[in-house]
């Protein structure tokens, strides 16, 4: 036999086609839920020894325009769409953006959305964090969302997709009850932590707006033709068992004039289609937890 890895333990492997039955509310086949990242990124952020917070020497004043467009004026775009057509927001946020941009946080809170964290700013890492400074981050979104939203966050994505081996353990200990850190499944599944209990709630990078526009260079049609692709097979699949699908968005991406429009015919049709449960993330974890044993 070969040596490898040890198995990180993070969850027990279960087949597709060898679990209990999950159902969804009123009898649909897929829960839908979009995850706008409202973000703050620094223009001058200081040097992290294992990664680079922008392509090009910082300042960057380029990276950080093009994303402050999200806060100035597609985040606006984007929300007026996904309210359009029924669909809330599961918000990850940059908690920073609280003091930042208020605007932001409070027209999202105003429509209803969730909030759950993302960090404090997306170009600060987790990388090499002791426990001491991870907890600290973790208390610091608490205590802002809450004071900004009057919400206490159940969930976390590690801001910039950065972890340390004891993330998952800590955002438990501290009672949030949902992860967006797992791609591994298409169905909501409990995460093995030291106390307390969290599910990964499917999220996704296939289908994530800053993947299709900038690794796989898709056109904004062929972006929205691959949400169109992603549900229409999800919701087949759910007829056996509920399935899940996460559509995650960056506002300067897919809230630019020449995107919005297909994106907005993407959400026409899920919407119109009759299977989806359009829901927000912790609606979907607690219709979970409450079909487990």
């Amino acid at each position: 036999m070969i040596e490898g890895a040890a198995d990180p333990g993070l969850y027990d492997f279960a087949p597709y086609r060898a679990r209990p039955k999950i159902t969804w509310p009123g009898g649909k086949t897929v829960a839908v839920w979009v995850a706008p990242n409202l973000e703050y990124y620094e223009i001058d952020p200081p040097n992290h020894p294992q990664r680079k917070a922008w392509a090009r020497p910082h300042p960057d004043v380029v990276g950080y325009a093009h994303r402050d467009h999200s806060n100035r004026v597609s985040h606006w775009r984007m929300a007026e769409v996904m309210s359009k057509h029924g669909f809330p927001g599961s918000v990850s946020l940059s908690v920073a953006l609280c003091q930042h941009h208020p605007e932001v946080v409070a027209d999202a809170n105003a429509r209803g959305w969730e909030f759950f964290s993302h960090g404090i700013y997306n170009t600060r890492y987790a990388y090499a964090m002791d426990e001491t400074q991870e907890r600290a981050i973790i208390e610091d979104s608490i205590r802002t969302v809450r004071d900004a939203t009057g919400q206490t966050i159940r969930g976390w994505l590690a801001p910039a997709l950065t972890h340390t081996p004891r993330t998952l353990d800590l955002i438990a200990e501290y009672g949030l009850d949902y992860t967006c850190d797992l791609y591994h499944d298409d169905q909501a599944q409990p995460v093995k932590v030291g106390k307390g209990s969290l599910v990964s709630i499917p999220y996704s990078l296939e289908v994530n707006d800053h993947y299709g526009f900038f690794i796989y260079n898709m056109s904004p049609r062929e972006y929205a033709d691959t949400l169109i692709r992603q549900f229409e097979r999800l919701a087949a699949e759910g007829e056996q068992s509920g399935t899940v699908m996460c559509i995650p968005l960056h506002a300067y991406l897919i809230g630019q004039p020449h995107r919005i429009g297909p994106f907005e015919e993407a959400l026409r049709h899920i919407a119109a289609d009759g299977r989806a449960w359009i829901a927000r993330a912790g609606d979907i974890v607690d219709a979970w937890k409450g079909q487990q044993p």
